[in-house]
């Protein structure tokens, strides 16, 4: 029974870390609250936090109990109609946002890609993982029409990055267009991460258009999902249906 316990215990923590539950001071309650709110004894609770020690997501301090490590968890907070980029919520937190090229290369564009670039055949492909203080935040992937994607170079790719350097070669972006769905990391992506397959990630899918209605370039980031959320307000009051929210069918 423990390893099943413990194991329910850390995916709670691990969702409340996700969101922001211990922003303030960083601090869990102590290993005996953390029994009696999970009804669990101490040692399934100290199973649990050793796992999420070893996920990198909280450390232990000599007489102080266990904390959310600096680092771990960010959040965007958006107003309806604005959005934040990651680099903000992670510049929020002390810490420098890296990216890494992990690959570079022209080829032909799967036909769900294609069809939201508008153009069939080559595209430029970057694959690359972003780092908040050295730890993975992010596996990123950028498509660009062969049209759009002669100034990239892979140095660019890497700083300042795919879309910086094509707005800093005159193409505006004049509209954003964003997915948002909760996933499971695939083996390529959980290589990435350095984690699991399986594990759970927010995919995070947005289309550049410029002000002609062409598109410019498509990404598609997958956080870890207990380490990045997205905060949305919106006006009015409650309906029948969360707001924001489209039914999958």
């Amino acid at each position: 029974m423990t390893g099943p316990r413990f194991e329910a215990v850390a995916a709670e923590l691990r969702e409340r870390i996700a969101l922001g539950d211990f922003a303030a001071s960083g601090a869990l309650e102590s290993e005996a609250e953390l029994g009696r709110r999970y009804e669990v004894s101490r040692v399934t609770v100290r199973k649990a936090l050793e796992r999420l020690r070893d996920e990198g997501l909280v450390a232990a301090r000599r007489g102080a109990g266990w904390y959310v490590r600096s680092g771990t968890s960010f959040g965007q907070t958006l107003a309806l109609g604005s959005f934040q980029h990651a680099r903000s919520a992670v510049a929020d937190a002390g810490l420098a946002l890296t990216r890494s090229v992990t690959g570079y290369e022209y080829r032909p564009a799967p036909p769900d890609v294609a069809t939201l670039l508008g153009a069939e055949g080559e595209a430029l492909r970057v694959r690359s993982v972003r780092f908040a203080g050295g730890n993975p935040l992010d596996a990123v992937t950028e498509w660009v029409p062969l049209a759009f994607a002669s100034p990239v170079s892979r140095a660019d790719a890497e700083a300042p990055g795919v879309w910086e350097t094509l707005r800093r070669q005159g193409h505006d972006i004049d509209v954003v267009r964003q997915s948002i769905a909760a996933t499971a990391a695939t083996d390529s992506v959980a290589r990435r991460l350095d984690t699991t397959t399986g594990t759970p990630v927010l995919l995070v899918r947005r289309l550049a258009v410029r002000a002609d209605g062409t598109p410019l370039a498509l990404s598609e980031h997958r956080y870890l999902g207990h380490r990045f959320r997205l905060e949305v307000e919106f006006r009015g009051g409650p309906g029948a249906e969360p707001p924001g929210v489209t039914p999958v069918s």
